[in-house]
């Protein structure tokens, strides 16, 4: 059929993505693309992928859904002011000192950790530079990264040290671009928790080589032995970029409430900060009225971590026991969080493996290259907020599946 009059005869060409999201990969939710799928065809899922305690047997703090209510009620539903409502960064002033920070330059709420690490990071790193992430890491990251353009560049976990970064490994990745380090502390997805000697280590090489740190903190209540060290406390003259936020020990994810605590030399950060402060007045605001949840969580009694902590313990033990317990499989204890990352000694790729398992046991796990690991090795990550009837159910598929197809 001929064009009618004064219609378009050439055809519309094909609308290209910009080269720059080729990087961008989040394994943790691609996964579960295959496993919409497998839902379709009318199987149950055993999810051991996301870490989301809302999906599990944790229930937010009544006193923190009260406050947000009532700040709702009280007609707190307009933009907030674009670094957060006062009393939200008094509050986490209150929990930088509880923690050890000092020279504190700026608190402001963002709309999760998330937009915590878009922000930070985009006001520091200029397209061809980098910042220094872990591997194994949380993919965010990476993505972040890709969208601006940034290069990767990814510094080694030692496994056989519980997963403690290697500082040998830093010196060597470091290049005239790098701006920044990245330290997720307890880890994701590995669950180690670093110790004060190797923190100090880190912050000597910060220092020589003058980057600002980006210590991602979310699970600091979330440990299971010992005391979690804030980097800014180890090292308060180092320009360090605290995240924090409600999702994990406060068990509100969905709420999307994060925050940052910059801290150091104040005459160093001030440019920086600057930056970081013009993007948080163009995009207005993080959520109103879920920022009145913060001084009450951080403030208010933190009687419902015992409880949570005895759980995702005893979890992570059976965990490791099954693990450790099965062919094929080996695992670094974790220390916090609510993750482990099991060694996988198989011929084929983890990603291969996990997809099988999906499709053949419908047990939904997170392969070990979505988030890094030594060339050679092979791993998966394990979300052990599940009941343990259901991670002893799933973990017995997982034992299945390898005997079948690896033996």
């Amino acid at each position: 059929m001929a064009p009618t009059s004064g219609s378009p005869a050439t055809q519309i060409r094909e609308i290209l993505a910009a080269a720059r999201l080729e990087h961008v990969r989040y394994a943790i939710r691609d996964i579960a693309v295959l496993a919409e799928e497998v839902v379709r065809q009318g199987h149950e899922i055993l999810p051991l992928n996301i870490g989301d305690p809302c999906q599990f047997d944790f229930e937010t703090p009544p006193a923190l859904i009260e406050a947000v209510a009532r700040a709702m009620r009280d007609g707190h539903n307009g933009y907030a002011p674009s670094l957060g409502v006062p009393e939200a960064l008094e509050a986490i002033r209150g929990e930088a000192h509880r923690k050890g920070i000092r020279d504190v330059q700026s608190v402001f709420v963002t709309q999760g950790v998330s937009e915590a690490v878009e922000l930070s990071m985009a006001a520091l790193v200029n397209p061809g530079e980098n910042a220094l992430t872990p591997s194994p890491e949380y993919p965010l990251y990476w993505a972040v990264l890709a969208k601006l353009g940034a290069e990767l560049n990814t510094y080694s976990l030692d496994e056989s040290l519980g997963w403690e970064p290697d500082v040998d490994d830093m010196v060597r990745r470091i290049t005239p671009g790098t701006r920044a380090l990245v330290v997720i502390n307890p880890n994701n997805p590995t669950g180690a928790v670093y110790s004060r000697r190797k923190l100090e280590a880190i912050a000597e090489l910060v220092r020589e080589h003058n980057l600002v740190v980006f210590a991602d903190e979310i699970y600091d209540k979330l440990t299971f032995e010992g005391e979690h060290l804030s980097f800014a406390a180890v090292a308060p003259d180092v320009p360090v970029i605290t995240f924090g936020g409600l999702s994990k020990a406060y068990l509100a994810p969905g709420w999307r409430v994060g925050w940052v605590i910059a801290s150091g030399d104040g005459a160093a950060l001030k440019p920086y900060l600057e930056g970081i402060h013009k993007l948080l007045r163009a995009r207005l605001s993080a959520n109103h009225p879920e920022q009145y949840a913060i001084r009450p969580a951080l403030e208010g009694p933190q009687d419902h971590l015992p409880g949570v902590l005895r759980k995702l313990k005893a979890r992570g033990d059976l965990t490791v026991e099954f693990a450790n317990s099965t062919p094929r499989l080996g695992c670094a204890p974790p220390r916090g969080a609510f993750y482990a990352f099991p060694r996988l000694e198989i011929s084929s790729g983890d990603e291969e493996f996990v997809q099988g398992l999906l499709r053949e046991k419908h047990v939904l796990l997170v392969h070990g290259s979505g988030f890094g690991q030594a060339p050679g090795t092979r791993h998966f990550r394990i979300v052990f907020l599940p009941d343990e009837p259901t991670l002893r159910r799933a973990y017995q598929a997982i034992a299945e599946y390898l005997k079948e197809h690896y033996t």
